[in-house]
């Protein structure tokens, strides 16, 4: 019972507490919007509307009324799953969100799947040469990526290596003559689907660069979180009879480190998935991706205010469920997280 009521305790906390992340984030968005100079009725009637029309839709929108009584009737749409509709497309946000969500969580799964297979190779490489070349190069590369912003990072890349050297298509999702037929929205997996190995080869290369500024940028914490991970173990006494016996340094890893040093890696793994949501709007807007960063960047220029408020609600809904379930995964997974979260009861 003490450990069922735990769990309920620690559920209610994170869901208080991302219930009032979103009311900020909300908040911020709404005012935000409202400074940008324009009319919001204007911008929907159009530039040639006359008079009568523009007032015509300033009812229609609501946007006759206070900013509070704007402000309070768009929270009480939203907790009726209703976003509002776009000023320029005239569409409900949700709609035109879901439209181009599937290109943003392509770009974020295969981010990670990067991300993983350069962070965790390079930090089990630096942690068998400790404090060598090896190591203190991947050292200070780590602090560099980790720390470069990542609107800045894909600028770089995207002019040396997109527009200097022509390496890679500078922008897009795929080329005029991609012809896989759209299934999931997502053209890697769409090219996949329908075993068409032109398209994917085309969608493969619109999407690496992208894909590999978030995963340089995110591969550089996991980097240091392995490595520091992988030392404390290599150095812990039960490696020292495995030693003993014989055992090559490939066995001690694969057999003995590698697996009692995921946990961290794992666990920040999941934090990053959240984080990566955010950051990919704006890698999208850098390369000129179809997805939630470019419909938000566009809706901003647009001033759709319906469209930028319930676009950053819904990126941010997303963010706060990601987080939660690995807050959840955490306290199921390391009896010391559970033990600091549940206040002492035991599992």
């Amino acid at each position: 019972m003490a450990m069922t009521r735990g769990y309920g305790v620690f559920l209610l906390r994170r869901l208080g507490f991302a219930a009032l992340t979103l009311l900020g984030l909300a908040t911020i968005a709404f005012v935000m919007t409202k400074m940008i100079p324009g009319d919001e009725a204007q911008i929907a009637a159009g530039p040639d509307a006359a008079p009568e029309q523009v007032e015509a839709v300033r009812l229609r929108l609501g946007l006759d009324v206070p900013l509070a009584l704007q402000y309070l009737r768009f929270l009480y749409r939203v907790l009726q799953g209703d976003f509002g509709t776009s000023i320029t497309t005239y569409q409900p946000v949700v709609a035109d969100v879901a439209q181009v969500l599937p290109g943003t969580l392509e770009l974020v799964l295969l981010a990670m799947i990067l991300n993983l297979f350069i962070g965790i190779p390079c930090a089990t490489f630096a942690a068998v040469r400790r404090d060598r070349l090896p190591d203190l190069i991947g050292r200070v590369v780590a602090v560099i990526a980790g720390g470069l912003p990542i609107f800045w990072l894909a600028l770089m890349l995207q002019y040396f290596i997109a527009s200097k050297l022509k390496l890679l298509p500078i922008s897009g999702q795929y080329s005029f003559d991609f012809s896989a037929e759209t299934r999931t929205g997502m053209p890697v997996f769409d090219a996949l689907l329908g075993g068409d190995l032109t398209s994917l080869r085309d969608a493969l290369a619109h999407v690496v660069l992208p894909a590999g500024v978030l995963a340089l940028h995110f591969s550089a914490q996991i980097f240091r979180a392995l490595r520091v991970s992988l030392l404390g173990v290599l150095e812990g006494d039960f490696i020292v009879p495995v030693r003993a016996k014989g055992a090559s340094i490939g066995r001690i890893l694969l057999r003995h480190a590698l697996p009692n040093s995921m946990a961290p890696v794992l666990t920040l793994a999941g934090t990053q998935v959240a984080e990566m949501l955010g950051s990919a709007v704006l890698v999208e807007v850098v390369f000129a991706r179809q997805g939630v960063g470019a419909y938000l960047a566009n809706a901003v220029l647009q001033k759709d205010t319906f469209a930028v408020v319930g676009t950053v609600l819904f990126v941010g809904i997303l963010v706060c469920a990601v987080n939660l379930l690995v807050d959840v995964l955490h306290l199921a997974l390391d009896p010391r997280i559970r033990a600091t979260a549940l206040g002492g009861v035991r599992a």
